[in-house]
């Protein structure tokens, strides 16, 4: 199984499978690169009329809205948590492939920028952001009750929102889903990296136009 496809973890781990991963890419920092947002989508899908047809089973939706909240407001309880226990030494190690400093410095941006009640909803929606943005909240002092009402209300929006899309696109689309299934989720993840993308290159333009006024 390849945990980067959404579409092998529903085919091979079912409902387990999706709220596995979902506690993992918001909770722990080994999640940065699981596909949060293609994986609700395909669970809808996997929830449909037209899920026996592409996976070979079918998921049920009602679990999927009860626990998809619950194990996402549950890893981002616990990447919180490890913040305020462990603090900033949690983030102080040496850049490596998959993580780096300038993606905690751009997590940091985008805490100050919208506040934590917008940060946390909009957050839920970027890779990368929504995992190291938790940990963050717990070092830079937010209390654990505060950041659990925001939490309950992104995690909700973000799962139920994605799931709901792909469920009805199933059952709208049955007998076609499973030829534009690859080119729908190719679409989600680029409009999910648009505003890490954008946040970089202006952040690279700050950077050179600052470089050019010194």
């Amino acid at each position: 199984m390849n945990p980067l496809d959404a579409k092998d973890i529903v085919a091979t781990l079912g409902t387990l499978g999706v709220l596995a991963t979902l506690f993992i890419e918001t909770g722990l920092l080994v999640g940065l690169f699981l596909p949060g947002d293609s994986l609700l989508f395909v669970a809808g899908i996997a929830a449909s009329g037209t899920a026996k047809e592409i996976f070979g089973n079918q998921l049920s939706y009602t679990q999927l809205m009860i626990w998809a909240p619950i194990a996402a407001t549950a890893g981002s309880q616990c990447g919180h948590w490890l913040g305020a226990k462990y603090g900033r030494p949690f983030f102080d190690r040496p850049n490596t492939r998959f993580f780096n400093q300038e993606r905690v410095a751009q997590t940091e941006r985008w805490l100050m920028k919208y506040g934590l009640g917008k940060a946390l909803i909009l957050s839920r929606f970027i890779p990368l952001v929504r995992t190291i943005i938790n940990p963050l909240c717990g070092i830079i002092g937010v209390s654990a009750r505060k950041f659990f009402i925001w939490n309950i209300i992104g995690s909700y929006i973000w799962t139920v929102s994605l799931i709901s899309t792909g469920y009805l696109l199933g059952e709208q689309l049955e007998g076609f889903v499973d030829k534009y299934l690859l080119p729908i989720v190719a679409l989600i993840i680029a409009l999910s990296l648009a505003p890490i993308t954008i946040e970089y290159l202006r952040d690279r333009k700050r950077r050179s136009t600052t470089g050019q006024d010194h």
